[in-house]
């Protein structure tokens, strides 16, 4: 890897960092959440997983995760999916668990490059343009004011 490379990928994780700290949550209509629930209730049931919620557990990294899917298991920390657009909990342990296998099925680590990948993999099925924009912060922004701040920032979805 450059040292361009690295500076590029450095500023690029900023700007979207900042898009998303910097934002003002988006409003979103009781249609566009509706049919977001009704999709990822879809998806969990396509799920080849036994999705377990835990208040503490968090993989280090990816190769860690991939381990537990290989055995048809997958941790999924309350802490992963804390946000309003959600009208129940459940939902967001949907989306964090889909999210998580997609990182699995695209072999992609939690960088930005493997959030962009799990997140480009995920949009080819999202039923409209909103869930894209709704996924589009939860993943692509959502992580790089992570990875920009090295703390989940307070959750909140933007449309930039």
């Amino acid at each position: 890897m450059t040292l361009t490379k690295v500076n590029t990928t450095a500023s690029l994780v900023e700007t979207l960092a900042n898009l998303y700290l910097k934002g003002t949550p988006a409003e979103i209509s009781d249609e566009t959440i509706t049919q977001l629930c009704d999709w990822l209730m879809a998806e969990f049931h396509q799920l080849p997983l036994n999705l377990q919620f835990s208040d503490y557990m968090r993989y280090n990294n990816a190769q860690e995760m991939f381990a537990d899917i290989e055995l048809q298991q997958l941790w999924v920390s309350a802490d992963s999916y804390d946000s309003s657009v959600y009208p129940n909990p459940i939902y967001g342990f949907i989306f964090q668990g889909m999210h998580d296998y997609d990182h699995y099925l695209t072999n992609s680590d939690f960088s930005l490059e493997g959030e962009i990948a799990a997140y480009n993999f995920t949009a080819k099925r999202a039923p409209s343009l909103d869930i894209q924009k709704i996924l589009y912060s939860e993943i692509v922004l959502r992580s790089a004011a992570y990875l920009y701040l090295g703390y989940a920032a307070t959750p909140k979805i933007v449309f930039p």
